[in-house]
């Protein structure tokens, strides 16, 4: 692919590449979280125990605490469309190698190729994004395509009403189905590599590079406060949302609160459904208005909040989604880009780079760690009540969330502030790093 002044012809071509990169990631995330909504299943067919489910989830973030370090290096070297067909290939593979046996060792080897392949490709798709809307756009493309992903997320929660015919036939006809939406994720990663090798991307404005995810670790020592609160934030935030809602609490709706498992999966794909909507949203506001720690202050709050639903019946399960909806939409739409504002241009991917791999190695340990405490407590149909540890343990989590978010908000509107709370036009970009 060659860099050159935009044309027309590149302009509209770049409209495109966002269609075909978030279609694959539509793909990716639909097979990510097909393991929810067949959880029940797998423990009622297959004998499978919480510890097993959860490690189905957890060993796809596994390599990625350390894959991560190193994907942004392989884009680099290779670009980022061919990156993106390699990965989808892997990400297939993977799928595949799910749903073809019955035996836990088979399915997590399943799971773990598909996340070497997911999260390299993630990579690649930012990257591609970063070149492609490098004169313009790049964060409304970058929301746009996350909102289209989280709609796989969305229809992955869905499946067990318009695909009910699929589960009635067992634990593998689910899983095959996934297997359909990662093969249709590489046909997309196959048409935007076509598309990419026969175009030419716009140059930046700037003529600066587009930065890779490398990681330089003497830099780290150079990161501020702010940057260590944020990540911090970042590591409990999603070690209680995706462990939770991805893994468990389809599972733990119909056992607790004695739901179908039809209405199990559409209460928990409301959470999905609010993200593609006001993430994009949320981050318009940021943008215009700042206040992005006092946002995520409000965000971090709700993540503990939301527990309380839990306990009080099942009209608290609404309660439940309407507060982790409107967390899972407005911390990530203002954590994200708030890094920017934190770290010298020239380190963010080494700041990136460090904020995916404790964010890989939280999830890891919260799925196992929910697993093993439904386990030893007998949780199920029969005693419910034995998964209180496991939401008194994400719960404390949360909680642990929301004092690194306040501690964020309190520096943020300190001498020592980065601009956080300021408007875009008013607020200075990576402003310090050491302080």
């Amino acid at each position: 692919m060659k860099e050159t002044a935009e044309t027309e012809q590149d302009a509209n071509t770049r409209w495109w590449i966002l269609v075909f990169v978030s279609l694959l990631m539509f793909g990716n995330y639909y097979v990510y979280d097909s393991i929810g909504p067949l959880a029940e299943q797998l423990e009622r067919e297959l004998q499978f125990s919480d510890t097993k489910i959860g490690a189905l989830n957890a060993i796809y973030s596994l390599p990625n605490i350390f894959l991560v370090l190193v994907g942004g290096f392989i884009v680099d070297r290779f670009g980022a469309a061919r990156v993106t067909l390699w990965t989808t290939a892997i990400c297939l593979a993977g799928a595949i190698l799910t749903a073809s046996y019955g035996d836990f060792v088979s399915m997590a080897a399943g799971r773990l190729l598909f996340g070497i392949g997911a999260e390299t490709m993630l990579v690649a798709v930012t990257v591609a994004l970063g070149i492609w809307f490098a004169r313009g756009g790049v964060a409304f493309a970058m929301a746009l395509s996350l909102a289209v992903a989280r709609g796989g997320s969305y229809v992955a929660d869905l499946s067990p009403a318009w695909a009910s015919s699929i589960y009635e036939r067992g634990w593998q006809a689910p899983l095959i189905l996934a297997t359909v939406f990662a093969a249709l994720s590489m046909s997309f990663a196959i048409v935007y590599w076509l598309v990419d090798r026969s175009s030419t991307a716009p140059r930046p404005l700037s003529q600066a590079p587009v930065l890779p995810e490398k990681v330089r670790w003497q830099d780290i020592r150079r990161f501020g406060l702010s940057y260590w609160y944020i990540l911090a934030l970042c590591v409990l935030f999603y070690s209680v949302i995706f462990p939770f809602r991805s893994t468990f609490a389809i599972k733990y709706f119909q056992h607790a609160h004695e739901l179908s498992l039809q209405d199990a999966a559409l209460i928990n794909s409301y959470v999905f459904l609010a993200a593609i909507f006001a993430t994009p949203l949320f981050g318009w506001i940021a943008d215009q208005y700042g206040r992005r720690a006092l946002s995520m202050v409000f965000g971090a709050l709700l993540l503990p909040l939301s527990f309380i639903g839990l306990v009080i019946g099942s009209g608290g399960l609404w309660l439940t989604t309407v507060l982790l909806g409107i967390s899972f939409s407005l911390i990530p739409a203002v954590l994200w880009p708030s890094v920017v504002k934190l770290v010298d241009a020239r380190k963010l991917g080494t700041a990136y780079g460090l904020l995916f791999m404790m964010q890989n190695a939280g999830m890891t340990t919260a799925n196992v760690v929910a697993g093993w405490l439904n386990d030893i407590n007998g949780a199920g149909a029969d005693n419910p009540s034995g998964y209180s540890d496991m939401i008194v343990f994400f719960a404390v989590l949360a909680l642990g969330a929301f004092f690194f978010a306040v501690a964020l908000w309190r520096r943020e509107t300190s001498s020592l502030r980065h601009g956080l709370e300021l408007p875009d036009r008013a607020a200075p970009v990576a402003a310090r790093d050491v302080t």
